[in-house]
């Protein structure tokens, strides 16, 4: 399979990396020089970006990762997936719609490219296990490309955030949660530093947020 993985978090983080790991290295990495986490669907089309080759698989984009989807389609033929993350952090529920990396995937199913977005929630204080990541990703992977997807429709991914030595997590397809992140700010004068509360937000049973905030794997399959 001909793949492009790509992300929100910089084509230097380790989450990509594990991705890689995931997929044998394979791959082409078409993905942000720098971090842009929380960018959205944003697209660059108001000014010319550089895309830096480093190798002849790997390029970094001068641009969001909604353009690193565009760059690749464009410089590359019969690409069979499209492939975000892992990002550093949760991607559920209504966070898909600020996501970078969800939005990297969105717009390859726009132009007719099956995608999938992954994400790694943070449990703080824990620090994520990269290597362990890599290998739950293998696992989803595997069980996701034998499945159907329609036209129109991508995969969201989300890794729990587990003790060490906790049990193998188990991959549930859900739905995803509706719920507002609460969200609030603290002021200094004329100031305002977000303050969301990530952990707290509404775990309605089933949805993806629970199923995650449980310890497992949740799986969402989303719709344009």
């Amino acid at each position: 399979m001909k793949l492009i993985l790509t992300n929100d978090d910089g084509i230097d983080a380790p989450g990509i990396r594990a991705l890689q790991t995931a997929v044998k290295q394979q791959g082409i990495f078409v993905a942000p020089q720098n971090q842009l986490s929380g960018c959205g669907h944003q697209v660059t089309t108001s000014r010319p970006f550089q895309v830096e080759t480093r190798s002849p698989t790997e390029y970094a984009v001068d641009g969001t990762p909604a353009d690193c989807t565009r760059v690749a389609l464009t410089q590359f033929e019969e690409i069979d997936w499209v492939l975000s993350g892992i990002n550093a952090g949760g991607n559920l529920g209504t966070d898909v719609y600020i996501s970078g990396t969800v939005a990297a995937v969105r717009e390859a199913t726009i132009h007719g490219i099956k995608a999938i977005a992954l994400s790694h929630w943070i449990k703080r204080p824990l620090t994520i296990d990269w290597n362990l990541a890599a290998t739950w990703t293998e696992k989803v992977l595997a069980e996701l490309w034998q499945r159907d997807l329609p036209p129109g429709h991508f995969w969201n991914v989300n890794l729990p955030h587990l003790e060490p030595g906790s049990p193998t997590p188990e991959i549930v397809f859900c739905e995803p949660s509706i719920d507002p992140l609460p969200v609030n700010y603290r002021q200094t004068g004329d100031t305002y530093h977000y303050e969301g509360r990530y952990a707290d937000r509404d775990r309605t049973p089933g949805t993806d947020v629970d199923v995650c905030f449980s310890g497992q794997i949740a799986v969402t399959q989303l719709t344009l």
